[in-house]
């Protein structure tokens, strides 16, 4: 994987709650470049977002457009609305996160695919694994939904957030799963 940097003065961030905790936000100029799974901690988001965008400094704002638009749409679909993120994005990953990223986004709310699906919907139906594996790596969680990715059988399968956010998520679309997990809410 080559890292292409690119430099932005500021990296601004703020957050969103949520009943399963904050959701941290990051943006530069140009979009979304970080979306915390709820509960999660800063440090991921910055040293995620370290590896693909030079910054010089970190300012909280939540007046920042892209913040404010990504903030508002977390905060209906957090009260269940079904919401399509329209929020600019700033996404930085190798050609093929990209395009299974981009899948992601095509995925309606309250439906869900199978990895071999999300697969074969890129042109690349044996890439099964590679597509969970560029899914682990999406930067923006929630408003790009690897939450909607589950097993084939509809068993819940891994999650950045942990399994009992991707059950409330996936809870809060009405989508239909199998769980592996005792107690999830």
């Amino acid at each position: 994987m080559v890292a292409i940097h690119v430099q932005s003065q500021v990296l601004y961030w703020s957050r969103v709650s949520s009943f399963m905790g904050e959701c941290v936000l990051m943006a530069t100029n140009d979009g979304i470049c970080w979306a915390g799974t709820p509960g999660s901690a800063m440090e991921n988001g910055l040293l995620r977002t370290k590896r693909w965008i030079d910054f010089e400094r970190t300012v909280e704002d939540e007046a920042v457009p892209v913040l404010r638009q990504a903030a508002e749409e977390l905060q209906r679909y957090f009260s269940g609305e079904a919401v399509h993120f329209s929020c600019p994005l700033n996404l930085r990953g190798t050609p093929f996160q990209i395009s299974v990223w981009q899948a992601l986004r095509d995925i309606p709310y309250g439906e869900s695919r199978s990895y071999g699906e999300l697969a074969a919907s890129i042109g690349r139906p044996a890439a099964s694994r590679a597509v969970g594996a560029a899914n682990g790596a999406n930067p923006v969680a929630i408003i790009v939904p690897c939450h909607r990715v589950i097993g084939s059988d509809k068993t819940l399968t891994g999650y950045g957030g942990g399994l009992s956010t991707k059950a409330w998520l996936l809870s809060l679309e009405g989508i239909g799963f199998k769980s592996r997990i005792a107690s999830v809410l």
